[in-house]
């Protein structure tokens, strides 16, 4: 019992530390969504081989989705016409980055990984948009898909049969505010509660579990300790915001802060259902390039980054969650009460999701067979 409680304390720590910038990203989020829609977006990545690849890795960096939830929105730009290298900027900047976890990276790690994880992400998503541009395949397919141009703030038009000039004034400021704070506290955080919150629990296990001698002792640093980072990372599901209170632990337990960025690049940006997604809309050769890209990048990023803290002789672990320190306790309180409020209807969800899985389960195993059928079928068993 002391053992459950010593692990919640820890992970309701993370919690308060982490509250406030959840919430201020969840914000900026939902503006994002109000004022930079997918239209916007797609305009930019037409052809060539460099230009619209660094505008899909700028413009995916502050956008909040996972590896799977930017799936449908980087298949929406492969239809409208963007080219295979500015898909796949736009696939891992997105996921790597956005602006709910460069806030929680502030909030849980330092300022130098706050600014090291946006740039890392540009450097691979751009590395490998113009690499699967130079080196991919030239025969990409195109769905003739017209663009999601409908109104964000309540789909009053669908953006095609409206003077844009005209739209723009449909709406006030107040209501396009209203409706991206709507978004961003029911849809972003809805996709993100449940996998935010057990990336508490497991930096809390951690944290509690093991000893703090023990990472430092047998994964510190250098190429051992990121090729492990790699092993795990790739094939997880977890989102840039989940990953980052389980790399403030690793770090706290003796985990380099590189070998915690090769983590924090491969873990949001793949996974087994994604990248079998991958293949069926970039194909086979373009997946390859995408997931090797990442993995080097990741791999010499973490390395520069332990050279970083080295240099200027940093210790990350006396660093980390200390810009946190000036928030004041009732206002972490408040925040973190109130993330667990708006993080009641998607658990519930997903838990009466599970529950319903289940019991159709059960209820089809335990289904009494009809005794008339089944001699037969062991009769064509014999």
């Amino acid at each position: 019992m002391n053992l459950i409680t010593e692990i919640l304390i820890a992970s309701w720590d993370l919690l308060l530390d982490a509250s406030f910038y959840i919430l201020l990203g969840l914000l900026v989020s939902g503006l994002l969504r109000v004022y930079l829609t997918p239209g916007a977006v797609s305009r930019h990545l037409g052809k060539g081989r460099f230009l619209p690849v660094f505008k899909a890795s700028i413009l995916g960096i502050p956008i909040p989705l996972c590896s799977c939830g930017v799936l449908p929105a980087a298949t929406a730009l492969k239809r409208q016409g963007a080219n295979n290298g500015a898909v796949t900027s736009f696939l891992i900047s997105t996921p790597e980055s956005g602006v709910d976890s460069i806030a929680i990276t502030y909030a849980l790690l330092d300022p130098i990984m706050t600014v090291v994880r946006p740039v890392a992400a540009f450097i691979t998503a751009f590395t490998a948009g113009v690499a699967e541009n130079l080196f991919g395949n030239a025969e990409a397919t195109r769905h003739p898909v017209a663009p999601d141009l409908s109104c964000p703030v309540d789909g009053c038009c669908d953006g095609q049969n409206c003077d844009p000039s005209v739209h723009r004034r449909h709406h006030s400021f107040f209501e396009k505010l209203r409706a991206g704070v709507r978004f961003a506290f029911t849809d972003v955080w809805g996709d993100l509660a449940v996998w935010f919150l057990v990336g508490i629990g497991l930096s809390g296990l951690i944290t509690t579990l093991i000893p703090e001698s023990f990472f430092g002792r047998y994964m510190g640093g250098g190429i051992g300790a990121m090729a492990i980072m790699l092993a795990v990372g790739i094939p997880i599901y977890i989102c840039a915001t989940a990953s980052t209170p389980i790399a403030a632990a690793l770090i706290l337990q003796g985990v380099s802060p590189g070998a915690a960025l090769v983590f924090l690049m491969t873990g949001p940006a793949t996974n087994i259902t994604s990248l079998t997604v991958l293949v069926g809309i970039l194909g086979k050769r373009a997946t390859a390039i995408y997931l090797s890209t990442i993995a080097l990048c990741a791999m010499g990023l973490g390395l520069a980054v332990d050279w970083i803290y080295g240099v200027f002789g940093i210790s990350a672990q006396a660093v980390v969650g200390k810009t946190t320190e000036a928030m004041p306790y009732a206002v972490e309180l408040v925040c973190a009460l109130f993330l667990l409020f708006l993080s009641i209807s998607p658990v519930r969800r997903i838990l009466s999701g599970a529950f319903q899985r289940l019991r159709r389960k059960r209820v089809s195993t335990h289904k009494d067979p009809d005794p008339l059928v089944a001699p037969s079928h062991c009769a064509e068993d014999t």
